[in-house]
């Protein structure tokens, strides 16, 4: 059964190459390849060799060169693979490598605009040598709920309805059962929330351009934004999410995953029955059977 094709990724690459010929902003992606460097610090072990997949920039791949061997970059964008020494051009949907090939695959803010995310993360899982790291950044559910909301209400007062013109992103919970699903062991997720000033919601719609996140979806609107709802939308923000100094906020949501491909060496769940020593006396209380009403 084919997926559902959510986003739009020939206008999406389209896009994203448009920003890359601008003056691209480049400070969301540049705190999580910080971020990057820190949570790759925690883990003992260098690794051979990696899969930056899908990152706007070489920003995680700076931070990997001094704990990786060999780095990798995959894109469907060849655009952005120009003056790299090993590159692959690659779908996020469609990955080229074989089972078992790599130590670690690594993206960053490119995951959330796959339409298939389940099978992406399994050809991930297949892609890891045993023991090997999966480690990414998206972006949240959560994030620009400001912009989200003004739209909604300034397209219901001004056009008597609401299209889609923020992407709904997965949440938190969403993501860990996908990396339980796609056969992930030791699975974790945990998320960053980033709060963002602007003097005016035209100036964050300028930055989300040069992002190369402008709306992609395949339901978008096509007509033209209407002058009328978008001055509208300007006035919601304005009243609902500005600071006394008059500029207004923006939260990014980041959600970190990371999981390995299985491997005898991990650490496994105590199987049940095994227990040393029971929970009730560690909560010094009184163990009530099933059915037993306490106090009765």
């Amino acid at each position: 059964m084919p997926h559902p094709q959510i986003f739009d990724r020939r206008l999406l690459r389209a896009r994203r190459s448009r920003a890359a010929a601008l003056d691209p902003a480049t400070f969301l992606i540049e705190r999580v390849a910080d971020d990057f460097a820190g949570r790759l610090s925690a883990v003992l072990r260098k690794f051979d060799l990696a899969v930056d997949l899908g990152t706007p920039t070489d920003a995680v791949r700076r931070v990997l060169a001094d704990r990786v061997g060999t780095v990798v970059a995959a894109d469907s964008l060849t655009s952005q693979l120009m003056g790299e020494r090993l590159a692959v051009v690659a779908d996020e949907e469609a990955l080229p490598f074989r089972d078992a090939s790599l130590d670690l695959v690594v993206s960053a803010l490119a995951l959330q605009f796959v339409n298939d995310l389940p099978g992406t993360l399994i050809q991930i899982r297949r892609a890891l040598k045993p023991d090997g790291l999966f480690l990414a950044a998206m972006i949240g559910g959560d994030s620009l709920v400001e912009l989200r909301e003004a739209f909604a209400q300034a397209e219901a007062e001004v056009e008597g309805g609401v299209s889609p013109r923020v992407a709904p992103f997965a949440d938190l919970r969403d993501l860990g059962a996908l990396l339980q699903r796609a056969g992930f062991a030791l699975p974790v997720t945990d998320v960053d929330r980033l709060t963002v000033r602007y003097a005016s919601p035209l100036a964050l719609m300028h930055d989300l351009r040069r992002m190369g996140a402008g709306n992609a979806l395949s339901e978008r609107r096509r007509t033209p934004l209407r002058r009328s709802t978008l001055r509208r939308m300007i006035e919601i923000y304005a009243e609902r999410f500005s600071d006394p100094d008059g500029r207004i906020r923006a939260t990014f949501e980041i959600v970190w995953l990371s999981g390995w491909a299985p491997h005898e060496s991990q650490q496994k769940p105590l199987a049940p029955g095994s227990a040393k020593a029971r929970l009730a006396d560690a909560l010094r209380t009184q163990e009530v059977s099933a059915g037993e009403k306490a106090g009765g």
